[in-house]
């Protein structure tokens, strides 16, 4: 490849802020690499893609790997190793984020081993590395010789005060009402995902606009690096013309075509949808088998992925030209919905929310502040007292698999699910909670169905929510002039389409999105319609999930656990503890209560936990004891002791 020499552009954020893309300097044996720099902030992104393709891929076989190391702030890992190990929850966010923004602009039909590797190796912890890491991998890719339909890139758009601000620091955000990642190309939006305060559709297509015109200052700088690289950047591979068989595909259509309009007509459910489309192939095969050998050698290689396209083909037009959904739904109707909460005795609150063919069994765990979760990353080590956790287990599709702990989808369906139920939980609240959302059958949007179920369980608890939350996947169809919005996606329809999304809110607003955009060109005007029929949607599962629970329950299960606090005088804490803990272990092994203590604010904040009222209030009453001090005023009888 000869030695790179060293290259690099610069742009400005809207506030004025420098960003620079260099490459040629490092990591120069990969087949493209720059560094990103925002102030004290640097991200190395690296692309290394094989030269041939793998043998019987079934899917681009393409890994993104973003890790921020703890050098970058001058921390060494809390773990027992004291190194960086697998990817934390946080980083895998990143790295799906990056991948699925990137993963569309790849020729189709490369199966060429490819992984971009992305690593944090400086921060100022002021400006937050994820709103570059997309702008990074999308620049080594462009100054690469491999094939590829970009520039891309991300940025963070946050509606803060009232204003909309791009890529905002660490500090501001906190307090920003909406927040969404927006990737799109010089032309396309391609993806968002974010959270929002209850906001309402047109806020979410303003911060998407702001964000794409920021994006194409990204992307001409990227396509003015190229140009500074010279030929490494922009000859790209050759790739050799893909194999075809004219007659392979005549035979396909001649004898799958009806059969496949007929399962579009059928409205089976899954499992008969299923069976009948491998009956058709089965019978293609056997159509192509009586061909004899020699056609077979030439030709028989092509049918099985021509079926899957021709079948994609199909199913596609028929719902444009038809509007005939493959369950016979009018496109904007949702599937018949049931629900049940206080379904677990044992837990402290549970439920089930189905819908068609997809049912989430959602349980709930309260705990105390000593159940908290330490997140220990590069940038932070904090404490969360709300955790929600998606399992997607082999058995709700009929599947056999081993249970290996869980993916990267599960990571990300639990991520969307958590973020739109936390903008609702109470601003004050003792307990730490966690919920567990088990997807027994699926067929199309378990997330949502875990958002649904996750709000019942929180209200079926006893914790005062301010409003349900519900969630709804939208899908779309488009050849460029008909654009077909429909509600409710099955799986299937999610494989068919060219855009899915999913939106969850209350009855007010929106509190969480996440959007992949396949379709080039797509019009706000388009946008803002299927976000409207989404609202619609959205009302109608908040409905239904009202015909069991409107409101939180009055009370906590009886057995859950009861927690008070008390506010001490902070020279106290030391009494309630005593000397090496032993007041404070004699009063919970006395009272079966769980007691913990911390100093907020130049003030002892004393948490008390059980399930039991009568330990609960005894412990109380021995910590009010130790505290107790005479106010002036106050008459008491006693026995003067000495003077």
């Amino acid at each position: 490849m000869g030695k790179k020499i060293p290259t690099s552009v610069s742009f400005n954020l809207p506030d004025g802020k420098e960003v620079t893309i260099e490459t040629g300097k490092l990591a120069t044996q990969a087949h493209g690499s720059v560094v990103v720099r925002i102030e004290d902030t640097m991200i190395l992104a690296t692309i290394v893609s094989a030269y041939e393709p793998r043998e019987n891929a079934a899917f681009f076989p393409l890994s993104v790997d973003y890790q921020e190391k703890y050098a970058a702030v001058g921390r060494i890992p809390g773990n027992f190793f004291r190194r960086e190990t697998r990817l934390n929850d946080y980083e895998i966010l990143i790295s799906r984020l990056v991948d699925r923004a990137i993963r569309p602009l790849f020729p189709d039909g490369y199966m060429h081993d490819t992984q971009v590797i992305l690593t944090l190796h400086s921060s100022d912890q002021r400006n937050l590395p994820d709103a570059y890491a997309a702008l990074a991998a999308s620049a080594a890719i462009v100054v690469s010789d491999i094939n590829w339909n970009g520039p891309i890139s991300e940025v963070r758009v946050a509606k803060i005060n009232g204003e909309y601000v791009v890529n905002p620091e660490k500090e501001a955000l906190e307090s920003a009402e909406l927040e969404i990642i927006v990737a799109a190309t010089m032309d396309n939006v391609m993806m968002v995902e974010g959270e929002a305060n209850e906001c309402q559709e047109a806020d979410l297509i303003e911060a998407i606009k702001v964000g794409h015109e920021a994006i194409k200052v990204q992307c001409k700088a990227q396509l003015e690096l190229a140009q500074l690289v010279g030929e490494a950047a922009t000859v790209k591979r050759v790739l050799p013309e893909a194999p075809s068989s004219d007659e392979a595909f005549a035979l396909v259509k001649e004898v799958t075509t009806d059969k496949i309009i007929a399962v579009a007509h059928g409205a089976m459910d899954k499992v008969t949808r299923k069976d009948a489309l491998k009956a058709i192939k089965s019978e293609l095969k056997e159509a192509a088998a009586e061909k004899g050998d020699e056609w077979m050698a030439e030709h028989g290689s092509f049918i099985s992925a021509y079926f899957d396209k021709h079948k994609k083909a199909t199913l596609r037009e028929v719902v444009m030209s038809e509007k005939v959904r493959l369950d016979g739904r009018a496109t904007d109707q949702v599937r018949p919905i049931w629900t049940e909460v206080d379904y677990l005795p044992a837990a402290h609150g549970s439920a089930i929310f189905n819908r068609g063919e997809t049912q989430a069994l959602a349980s709930l765990t309260l705990g105390t502040k000593l159940d908290k979760k330490m997140e220990d990353t590069a940038l932070a080590q904090t404490y969360e007292k709300f955790m929600l956790h998606y399992n997607f287990p082999a058995l709700s599709v009929g599947e056999i698999k081993p249970m290996r702990g869980p993916g990267r989808r599960e990571v990300g369906h639990a991520n969307l699910a958590s973020r739109s139920l936390k903008k609702v939980l109470p601003d004050e609240n003792p307990y730490t909670i966690r919920i567990v959302s088990d997807i027994l059958e699926s067929n199309g949007s378990s997330s949502m169905a875990t958002v649904c179920a996750g709000s019942l369980a929180l209200m079926d608890a006893g914790i005062a929510i301010k409003a349900p939350v519900s969630g709804i996947a939208m899908g779309m169809i488009s050849d460029g002039t008909r654009n077909i919005i429909l509600s409710d996606i099955l799986g299937d329809e999610d494989a068919l389409g060219d855009m899915d999304f999913k939106v969850t809110g209350t009855d007010k607003g929106i509190t969480a999105c996440q959007m992949d955009i396949k379709v080039d060109g797509l019009p706000y005007e388009t946008l803002t319609a299927a976000l409207d029929q989404a609202k619609a949607g959205r009302l109608h599962i908040l409905g239904e999930m009202a015909k069991t629970l409107t409101k939180a329950n009055e009370d906590l299960k009886p057995h859950a656990p009861r927690m008070v606090e008390i506010i001490i005088d902070k020279s106290f804490i030391g009494a309630v503890i005593g000397p090496g803990g032993k007041v404070i272990q004699e009063m919970q092994a006395s009272t079966g209560t769980v007691i913990n203590i911390e100093e907020v604010d130049d003030k002892g904040v004393v948490s008390i936990a059980s399930t039991d009222a009568v330990g609960l209030q005894s412990a109380k009453e021995q910590i009010e004891k130790i505290t107790f001090v005479p106010s002036v005023g106050d008459e008491y009888d006693a026995t003067v002791d000495s003077i």
